[in-house]
């Protein structure tokens, strides 16, 4: 039976491109529309409330099930690309609450802090892919790259949390041993952490012979035996392509000195549901 409400239930408030275009997705992952525009809509109460729940937002589990609920066409939150994370978000956002998001920014030049609006539609108008088609050549080996999804990019930020809660605890030790010897326990697991997440992000690398070698295990222990230069390369490599689904600095001019500077914007999940 029909319920006769159903027609007043929320409908699609707008309808956003992934900056992925749907590619890199999981088959079964997401159910995109022919003209490539995923409907988008308001959050319901239960969303909100979800939004709230500290422990659900810390572990990821409150993004996934907004997703979910807001962007259907989303099957699996889990494995959604990162470029297309802060573009979901920006839409969820938009469509629950407007386009205009205030921002508190203060001038460099007066010092002065003041509030100014942020359109959101066109912070995702300035949204893309990163090129994860070409190979980053490094002497006889050629590297495949592809985008972390949001389930590694969540375990990274857990653990970077849990190592900044370790760091903080050793603020407060008195025998310098021990706090040498838990530093450097530290510095080894994030390099550790870091160097899975590079892994992560490499697709295959293939080597003069013209293999291609995916294995996770092969990726990380090259990862810690190449030299630093190839190291390096590697990552600005990485970062470059994160760049372009990034959010752009805004462009703000004061309105207590008309100085006109611009302001790195860095959004959180309090941003968009706190």
């Amino acid at each position: 039976m029909n319920n006769p409400l159903k027609q007043y239930f929320r409908r699609p408030a707008l309808y956003v491109t992934l900056p992925s275009k749907g590619t890199f997705y999981p088959e079964g992952s997401i159910e995109m529309p022919e003209n490539g525009e995923l409907p988008v809509f308001p959050m319901t109460a239960i969303d909100e409330i979800t939004s709230k729940t500290p422990d659900a937002l810390f572990n990821g589990v409150a993004i996934n099930d907004i997703i979910k609920s807001c962007v259907p066409g989303i099957k699996d939150p889990w494995a959604m690309p990162s470029m297309d994370i802060d573009a979901v978000l920006i839409a969820i956002r938009a469509a629950t609450n407007g386009n205009d998001l205030e921002i508190s920014s203060k001038c460099p030049a007066c010092e002065e802090e003041a509030t100014y609006g942020v359109n959101l539609i066109g912070l995702l108008s300035g949204m893309s892919s990163g090129d994860y088609v070409t190979t980053l050549n490094l002497g006889e080996l050629k590297i495949k790259f592809k985008p972390l999804n949001y389930k590694h990019i969540n375990n990274g930020n857990l653990s970077q949390f849990e190592m900044q809660r370790e760091i903080a605890a050793i603020e407060i030790m008195t025998d310098d041993e021990e706090r040498k010897e838990k530093s450097s326990t530290i510095m080894l697991r994030i390099s550790k952490i870091n160097g899975e997440m590079m892994a992560d992000s490499i697709e295959y690398i293939v080597i003069p012979t013209g293999e291609q070698v995916d294995n996770k295990e092969y990726i990380v222990e090259f990862l810690e035996n190449c030299d630093k230069n190839t190291y390096e390369s590697i990552r600005k490599h990485i970062g470059s392509l994160r760049e372009n689904s990034t959010t752009k600095p805004q462009k703000i001019k004061c309105i207590h000195c008309a100085n006109e500077y611009e302001q790195a914007l860095a959004l959180n999940v309090t941003d968009f549901f706190g």
